[in-house]
């Protein structure tokens, strides 16, 4: 007669749901905490710190600048991202390495060191290229160029490194045949190789959005952080809450956070949809 063996279903389960538990309470208390704080605070007294925040020209101002640069970034970031992911996938050269060491830097580099480096290199008079480049009537440092220079350099990563595994998945067979059946280069793009990447673009898309809003230390040492003039949204959430206007801190600190966690539960919502269809 065999003996059953004890069940461990239950001691399973109970680990199961006891480090389901630790990483819930972890990203609660580390993100989702305090950022539900910031929109406490601003409603904290009614609709007053938006109010506050809507009728001031720097706040207004700053707020224009910042998705003026993030479009810009983002749509700079696209076309190079999927541009840079298809030379690292599909073709083999010399350098692929490095170049693909290079694409990260920005995430492994301090945003201040960078920049810093931008400064140096485009900057006014001490720049290399800044002298040639304000002669030409170009002025990079301290104006929205810079800015949207800086944005793009420290979020080009988010792209690319969405795409790239997909690429890698998707192979390159389908590509091969529509080739052999006479497409060319462009209409094979848009055919077969966009459809295969775009959820992994738009996600990249979001991700680079969301980096681009909220980015501070490149963007503060390129900017010169001029109010009304190069002032981004997260440079006047600092000069707010340093003047003990914490109000409009608040609310700017909130639209840019609602704009991120919107985009970012929008895509969540409408991609598995787009994956039970099948395509």
């Amino acid at each position: 007669m065999n003996e059953r063996k004890p069940s461990t279903f239950g001691k399973k389960s109970a680990g199961t749901y006891l480090r389901r538990s630790i990483v819930v309470a972890y990203l609660f208390f580390l993100v989702a905490w305090p950022v539900a704080l910031v929109g406490i605070k601003t409603f904290d007294g009614g609709l007053d710190n938006l109010q506050a925040a809507f009728s001031d020209p720097s706040v207004t101002f700053a707020l224009q600048l910042t998705v003026y640069v993030a479009v810009w970034a983002v749509a700079i970031n696209t076309v190079f991202g999927v541009g840079i992911s298809l030379l690292l996938v599909r073709y083999d050269f010399p350098g692929r390495g490095v170049l693909s060491a290079l694409i990260d830097l920005p995430l492994s580099v301090s945003p201040v060191v960078v920049g810093l480096a931008l400064l140096l290199a485009y900057g006014g008079t001490n720049g290399t290229f800044g002298p040639a480049l304000e002669s030409a009537g170009l002025q990079i440092a301290f104006a929205p160029a810079g800015i949207i220079m800086a944005t793009a350099f420290v979020s080009l990563p988010l792209v690319i490194r969405e795409l790239v595994p997909v690429l890698q998945e998707i192979g390159t067979d389908q590509e091969l045949a529509a080739r052999s059946l006479g497409a060319g280069p462009w209409q094979t793009f848009r055919r077969i190789t966009l459809p295969s990447i775009r959820w992994a673009l738009v996600y990249g898309v979001v991700l680079s959005l969301a980096r681009s809003l909220g980015e501070f230390g490149a963007v503060k040492i390129v900017s010169g952080n001029i109010a009304e003039q190069t002032q981004t949204a997260t440079l006047v959430v600092e000069e707010k809450y340093q003047d003990f206007e914490q109000g409009s801190a608040y609310a700017t600190s909130f639209l840019l956070a609602l704009i991120a966690v919107a985009a970012l539960v929008l895509v969540t919502i409408l991609r598995p949809k787009e994956n039970s269809d099948g395509n």
